[in-house]
Protein backbone atom coordinates (compact mmCIF):
# COMPACT_ATOMS: atom_id res chain seq x y z
CA UNK A 1 0.00 0.00 0.00
CA UNK A 2 0.98 3.25 -0.83
CA UNK A 3 0.79 5.50 3.18
CA UNK A 4 1.43 8.74 4.05
CA UNK A 5 2.32 9.26 7.85
CA UNK A 6 2.27 13.05 9.22
CA UNK A 7 4.14 13.78 12.02
CA UNK A 8 7.78 13.58 10.93
CA UNK A 9 10.04 11.17 12.96
CA UNK A 10 8.45 11.82 15.90
CA UNK A 11 7.60 9.54 19.07
CA UNK A 12 4.57 7.71 16.63
CA UNK A 13 5.71 8.28 13.51
CA UNK A 14 9.37 6.70 13.26
CA UNK A 15 8.39 3.00 15.01
CA UNK A 16 5.51 3.36 12.54
CA UNK A 17 7.42 4.34 9.83
CA UNK A 18 9.51 1.22 10.30
CA UNK A 19 6.82 -1.29 11.06
CA UNK A 20 5.15 -0.46 7.62
CA UNK A 21 8.50 -0.40 5.53
CA UNK A 22 9.38 -3.78 7.04
CA UNK A 23 6.28 -5.47 5.88
CA UNK A 24 6.66 -3.69 2.39
CA UNK A 25 4.76 -0.95 2.19
CA UNK A 26 5.43 2.11 -0.04
CA UNK A 27 6.29 4.79 2.94
CA UNK A 28 5.85 8.63 2.55
CA UNK A 29 6.33 11.00 5.59
CA UNK A 30 5.49 14.58 5.52
CA UNK A 31 8.43 16.71 8.11
CA UNK A 32 8.58 20.31 7.79
CA UNK A 33 12.17 20.42 8.41
CA UNK A 34 14.61 19.98 5.46
CA UNK A 35 17.17 18.64 7.58
CA UNK A 36 15.19 15.20 8.40
CA UNK A 37 15.18 14.12 4.62
CA UNK A 38 18.49 12.33 4.78
CA UNK A 39 17.33 10.41 7.88
CA UNK A 40 13.60 9.80 6.64
CA UNK A 41 15.21 8.48 3.40
CA UNK A 42 17.70 6.26 5.32
CA UNK A 43 14.76 4.44 6.87
CA UNK A 44 13.74 3.27 3.29
CA UNK A 45 10.69 5.84 2.83
CA UNK A 46 10.36 8.73 0.69
CA UNK A 47 10.47 12.21 2.19
CA UNK A 48 7.83 14.80 1.72
CA UNK A 49 8.78 18.63 3.08
CA UNK A 50 6.71 20.88 3.31
CA UNK A 51 4.25 22.86 5.99
CA UNK A 52 0.39 21.31 6.95
CA UNK A 53 -0.43 24.52 6.75
CA UNK A 54 -0.23 24.60 2.96
CA UNK A 55 -2.98 23.00 0.97
CA UNK A 56 -1.35 22.74 -2.04
CA UNK A 57 1.37 20.68 -0.51
CA UNK A 58 -0.92 18.39 0.82
CA UNK A 59 -2.44 17.83 -1.94
CA UNK A 60 0.63 17.14 -4.14
CA UNK A 61 1.62 14.70 -1.15
CA UNK A 62 -1.84 12.84 -0.64
CA UNK A 63 -2.78 11.97 -4.44
CA UNK A 64 -2.78 8.30 -4.90
CA UNK A 65 -2.16 7.63 -1.55
CA UNK A 66 -4.19 4.32 -0.40
CA UNK A 67 -3.81 5.66 3.16
CA UNK A 68 -3.57 8.68 5.46
CA UNK A 69 -1.85 8.77 9.67
CA UNK A 70 -3.42 11.99 10.32
CA UNK A 71 -2.12 13.77 13.46
CA UNK A 72 -1.58 17.71 14.22
CA UNK A 73 1.65 18.75 16.34
CA UNK A 74 0.41 18.61 20.14
CA UNK A 75 1.61 22.64 20.35
CA UNK A 76 0.63 25.15 16.73
CA UNK A 77 2.48 27.56 18.87
CA UNK A 78 2.06 29.49 22.03
CA UNK A 79 -1.20 31.08 21.27
CA UNK A 80 -4.80 30.56 20.00
CA UNK A 81 -3.58 26.85 20.08
CA UNK A 82 -7.04 25.42 19.51
CA UNK A 83 -7.95 27.36 16.92
CA UNK A 84 -4.35 26.74 15.10
CA UNK A 85 -4.86 23.13 15.73
CA UNK A 86 -8.62 23.27 14.33
CA UNK A 87 -7.26 24.79 11.27
CA UNK A 88 -4.49 22.26 10.36
CA UNK A 89 -7.34 19.52 10.45
CA UNK A 90 -9.52 21.75 7.87
CA UNK A 91 -6.44 22.05 5.77
CA UNK A 92 -6.14 18.36 6.30
CA UNK A 93 -10.07 17.41 5.23
CA UNK A 94 -9.62 19.78 2.42
CA UNK A 95 -6.79 17.59 1.10
CA UNK A 96 -8.64 14.65 1.89
CA UNK A 97 -11.78 15.39 -0.52
CA UNK A 98 -10.14 16.65 -3.30
CA UNK A 99 -7.75 13.64 -3.62
CA UNK A 100 -9.67 10.70 -2.61
CA UNK A 101 -8.29 9.13 -0.36
CA UNK A 102 -10.33 6.05 1.43
CA UNK A 103 -8.92 5.29 4.39
CA UNK A 104 -7.70 7.80 7.16
CA UNK A 105 -6.30 6.86 10.84
CA UNK A 106 -6.78 10.01 12.78
CA UNK A 107 -4.43 10.07 16.16
CA UNK A 108 -6.72 10.85 18.70
CA UNK A 109 -6.89 10.77 22.45
CA UNK A 110 -9.68 10.17 25.11
CA UNK A 111 -11.62 12.89 26.21
CA UNK A 112 -11.50 14.30 22.12
CA UNK A 113 -15.47 13.40 22.37
CA UNK A 114 -15.90 16.61 24.68
CA UNK A 115 -15.75 19.74 24.01
CA UNK A 116 -15.08 21.12 27.36
CA UNK A 117 -12.85 20.73 30.14
CA UNK A 118 -10.22 18.61 28.59
CA UNK A 119 -7.62 21.37 27.46
CA UNK A 120 -5.70 20.18 24.41
CA UNK A 121 -7.81 17.45 23.66
CA UNK A 122 -10.71 20.02 22.50
CA UNK A 123 -8.94 20.66 19.45
CA UNK A 124 -9.28 17.01 18.24
CA UNK A 125 -12.51 16.91 19.38
CA UNK A 126 -13.09 19.29 16.55
CA UNK A 127 -11.08 17.72 14.24
CA UNK A 128 -12.91 14.36 14.75
CA UNK A 129 -15.98 16.61 13.92
CA UNK A 130 -14.59 17.54 10.63
CA UNK A 131 -13.34 13.97 9.73
CA UNK A 132 -16.74 12.23 10.47
CA UNK A 133 -18.76 14.82 7.71
CA UNK A 134 -15.92 13.18 5.06
CA UNK A 135 -18.15 11.34 2.30
CA UNK A 136 -16.40 8.15 0.93
CA UNK A 137 -13.65 7.48 3.33
CA UNK A 138 -13.40 5.63 6.27
CA UNK A 139 -11.78 7.40 9.50
CA UNK A 140 -10.53 5.34 12.19
CA UNK A 141 -10.33 7.84 15.19
CA UNK A 142 -7.48 6.31 17.27
CA UNK A 143 -7.70 7.79 20.87
CA UNK A 144 -5.02 7.59 22.91
CA UNK A 145 -4.02 7.79 26.61
CA UNK A 146 -1.92 10.09 28.27
CA UNK A 147 1.55 9.57 26.98
CA UNK A 148 4.22 7.94 29.57
CA UNK A 149 6.87 10.05 27.97
CA UNK A 150 4.71 13.04 29.84
CA UNK A 151 6.21 12.09 32.90
CA UNK A 152 9.60 13.10 31.80
CA UNK A 153 8.58 16.92 32.35
CA UNK A 154 8.22 15.83 35.98
CA UNK A 155 11.76 14.78 36.36
CA UNK A 156 13.14 18.96 37.23
CA UNK A 157 9.79 18.47 39.76
CA UNK A 158 11.28 15.63 41.23
CA UNK A 159 14.64 16.67 41.53
CA UNK A 160 13.94 20.10 43.00
CA UNK A 161 11.29 19.24 45.14
CA UNK A 162 11.53 15.03 45.68
CA UNK A 163 7.27 14.68 44.55
CA UNK A 164 5.71 14.36 41.70
CA UNK A 165 2.14 15.75 41.05
CA UNK A 166 -0.81 17.23 38.94
CA UNK A 167 -3.84 18.87 39.92
CA UNK A 168 -5.61 15.51 40.26
CA UNK A 169 -5.93 13.18 43.42
CA UNK A 170 -3.62 9.85 43.72
CA UNK A 171 -6.57 7.03 43.88
CA UNK A 172 -8.02 8.01 40.44
CA UNK A 173 -7.82 5.31 36.96
CA UNK A 174 -5.40 7.06 34.49
CA UNK A 175 -5.69 5.57 30.89
CA UNK A 176 -1.38 5.48 29.58
CA UNK A 177 -0.41 4.78 26.34
CA UNK A 178 3.33 4.45 25.26
CA UNK A 179 3.97 5.71 21.34
CA UNK A 180 4.97 2.30 20.53
CA UNK A 181 1.60 0.75 21.13
CA UNK A 182 0.36 3.44 19.16
CA UNK A 183 2.43 3.33 16.45
CA UNK A 184 1.25 -1.04 16.06
CA UNK A 185 -2.42 0.03 16.68
CA UNK A 186 -1.77 2.32 13.82
CA UNK A 187 -0.40 0.06 11.32
CA UNK A 188 -3.51 -2.21 12.02
CA UNK A 189 -5.66 0.16 10.88
CA UNK A 190 -3.90 1.65 7.83
CA UNK A 191 -4.61 -1.80 6.49
CA UNK A 192 -7.85 -2.26 6.95
CA UNK A 193 -10.25 -2.27 4.35
CA UNK A 194 -13.64 -1.61 6.82
CA UNK A 195 -16.14 0.82 6.04
CA UNK A 196 -17.39 3.50 7.95
CA UNK A 197 -16.00 5.36 10.69
CA UNK A 198 -15.20 3.99 14.45
CA UNK A 199 -13.32 4.92 17.21
CA UNK A 200 -10.38 2.87 18.58
CA UNK A 201 -9.28 3.54 22.18
CA UNK A 202 -5.77 2.45 22.04
CA UNK A 203 -4.76 2.15 26.09
CA UNK A 204 -0.97 0.42 27.15
CA UNK A 205 -1.89 0.56 30.99
CA UNK A 206 -5.02 1.90 33.77
CA UNK A 207 -3.12 3.06 36.91
CA UNK A 208 -3.56 5.39 39.93
CA UNK A 209 -1.19 7.89 40.49
CA UNK A 210 -0.03 6.42 43.70
CA UNK A 211 1.06 3.77 41.45
CA UNK A 212 2.65 5.95 39.22
CA UNK A 213 4.48 7.41 41.51
CA UNK A 214 5.43 4.64 43.46
CA UNK A 215 6.83 2.86 39.89
CA UNK A 216 8.73 5.49 38.54
CA UNK A 217 10.32 6.46 42.05
CA UNK A 218 11.12 2.60 42.88
CA UNK A 219 12.45 3.03 39.16
CA UNK A 220 15.07 5.99 40.12
CA UNK A 221 15.83 4.94 43.51
CA UNK A 222 13.25 6.69 45.26
CA UNK A 223 10.24 4.18 46.27
CA UNK A 224 8.82 6.52 48.51
CA UNK A 225 8.54 9.29 46.09
CA UNK A 226 5.00 11.09 47.02
CA UNK A 227 2.20 11.98 44.44
CA UNK A 228 0.86 15.47 45.25
CA UNK A 229 -2.21 16.47 44.40
CA UNK A 230 -2.42 20.40 43.62
CA UNK A 231 -5.19 22.74 43.34
CA UNK A 232 -5.40 24.31 39.74
CA UNK A 233 -4.10 27.61 40.51
CA UNK A 234 -0.68 25.80 41.90
CA UNK A 235 -0.89 23.75 38.56
CA UNK A 236 -0.68 27.16 36.82
CA UNK A 237 1.50 28.59 38.34
CA UNK A 238 3.90 25.48 38.31
CA UNK A 239 3.81 25.15 34.73
CA UNK A 240 4.34 28.98 33.85
CA UNK A 241 7.55 28.79 36.40
CA UNK A 242 8.42 25.67 34.49
CA UNK A 243 8.64 28.21 31.15
CA UNK A 244 5.63 26.83 29.46
CA UNK A 245 3.63 30.19 27.63
CA UNK A 246 0.36 30.85 30.03
CA UNK A 247 -2.07 29.85 27.02
CA UNK A 248 -0.86 26.17 26.80
CA UNK A 249 0.08 26.23 30.25
CA UNK A 250 -4.15 27.15 30.96
CA UNK A 251 -4.88 24.48 29.04
CA UNK A 252 -2.65 21.52 30.28
CA UNK A 253 -4.38 22.54 33.69
CA UNK A 254 -7.93 22.29 32.30
CA UNK A 255 -6.96 18.86 30.87
CA UNK A 256 -5.46 17.83 34.70
CA UNK A 257 -9.23 19.30 35.98
CA UNK A 258 -11.14 16.67 33.71
CA UNK A 259 -9.15 14.27 34.79
CA UNK A 260 -10.01 14.89 37.80
CA UNK A 261 -13.61 15.21 37.45
CA UNK A 262 -14.07 12.65 34.97
CA UNK A 263 -14.99 13.83 32.07
CA UNK A 264 -11.64 13.27 29.90
CA UNK A 265 -11.96 9.64 31.21
CA UNK A 266 -15.97 9.04 30.71
CA UNK A 267 -16.49 7.48 27.38
CA UNK A 268 -13.19 5.62 27.87
CA UNK A 269 -15.21 3.98 30.33
CA UNK A 270 -18.22 3.82 28.90
CA UNK A 271 -16.20 1.52 26.42
CA UNK A 272 -15.74 -0.79 29.17
CA UNK A 273 -12.26 0.58 29.29
CA UNK A 274 -10.08 -1.56 26.85
CA UNK A 275 -6.63 -1.94 27.73
CA UNK A 276 -4.81 -3.47 24.14
CA UNK A 277 -1.23 -1.67 24.66
CA UNK A 278 1.52 -4.06 25.58
CA UNK A 279 3.79 -2.11 27.00
CA UNK A 280 3.56 -1.87 31.14
CA UNK A 281 4.20 1.22 33.74
CA UNK A 282 7.09 -0.88 35.03
CA UNK A 283 8.24 -1.13 31.56
CA UNK A 284 8.32 2.03 30.60
CA UNK A 285 9.47 3.24 34.38
CA UNK A 286 13.31 1.75 32.86
CA UNK A 287 13.11 4.22 30.21
CA UNK A 288 11.70 7.07 32.57
CA UNK A 289 15.14 5.80 34.98
CA UNK A 290 17.22 6.07 31.79
CA UNK A 291 15.77 9.62 31.15
CA UNK A 292 16.27 10.72 34.99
Amino acid sequence: MKIIITGSLGNVGRPLAQQLITEGHDITIISSNESKKGEIESLGAKAAIGSITDTNFLEATFKGADAVFAMTPPNMGGENIVENTVNVGKKYADAFRKTGVKRIVMLSSIGAESPIENGPIKGLHFIEKLYNDLENVSVTFLRAGYFYINFFNDIPLIKNAGIIGANYPQHINIPLVHPKDIAKAAAEELLKTSEGNHVRYIVSDLRQPIEISRILGSAIGKPDLPWVEFTDEESLNGMLQAGLPKEMAALYSEMGRGLRTGIVQADFIQHSSPVHGNIKLEEFAKEFALRF
